[in-house]
């Protein structure tokens, strides 16, 4: 019997380092909002993003001109054009730019993973066309989910377990990880209603405080896009 592929799901990014050399592919998932905000951003032509981890980072791009989105505990920083909501990508001023993006956890993960083979985001807003360029791989894939502040949290998680659960159905991927296990066991609980299931999750309730519960339904409807950015040089690009 051939030897299967493996699947893993990561909590945060600090758990990172406990993985990091066993997985040719590293699928970074902030559902709520950065991944979904990027997938977004490519599905209207968005040219790239680079995805910078400090606020100090961003600015120098702002003072050269670029178009740039920094989000810090779910609000736009002062000075900057817009924060991590989808729908900001979605305007005419974004299509065919180079855009500069820093948020509180997504961009975190993409830094921390971004020596890995492989990096690509993945969200519900991808999850189809994800997990059949993945089937395809041949690859061993780690799901880097971002977390809130470097802890757990249930979106990230679920979208993690969505991924390992289509790949181990499919008969050539296994997991040996109980964070694995978790993960595809809280998707199936929230599979038939993602929105209802996380009404009490933390972040869900930081966005609905800011009145943006139209992000937060945008951000877990599944399959809206078929888009993979993929990291090539620092940059996400199309792939």
């Amino acid at each position: 019997m051939m030897n299967k592929l493996r699947v893993e799901v990561c909590y945060t990014p600090s758990d990172y380092s406990y993985f990091k050399n066993d997985f040719e592919i590293v699928v970074v998932i902030d559902v709520l909002r950065a991944t979904s905000a990027i997938c977004a951003a490519f599905e209207n032509g968005v040219k790239s993003i680079i995805p910078v981890p400090t606020i100090e980072e961003a600015l120098e791009y702002k003072k050269k001109g670029y178009l740039v989105g920094a989000e810090r505990k779910g609000q736009i920083v002062d000075g900057f054009d817009f924060g991590n909501s989808p729908f900001s990508f979605m305007k005419d001023e974004c299509k065919d730019k180079e855009i500069v993006l820093t948020t509180t956890n997504g961009t975190m993960s993409i830094e921390v993973s971004k020596e890995a083979e492989n990096v690509v985001i993945g969200s519900f807003l991808n999850l189809k066309s994800l997990c059949d360029w993945l089937l395809k791989s041949n690859k061993n894939i780690l799901c880097l989910c971002s977390g809130w502040q470097d802890k757990f949290n249930l979106e990230d998680t679920i979208c993690g377990g969505a991924i390992a659960s289509i790949l181990i159905e499919s008969n050539k991927y296994t997991s040996n990880e109980d964070s694995t296990i978790a993960a595809i066991c809280l998707y199936k609980n929230a599979k038939t209603s993602p929105f209802g299931f996380l009404k009490a999750s933390s972040h869900r309730r930081r966005l609905k405080n800011l009145n943006l519960n139209k992000d937060i339904k945008f951000c877990l409807t599944p399959n809206q896009t078929s888009v993979i950015p993929i990291l090539k040089n620092g940059k996400l690009v199309k792939l």
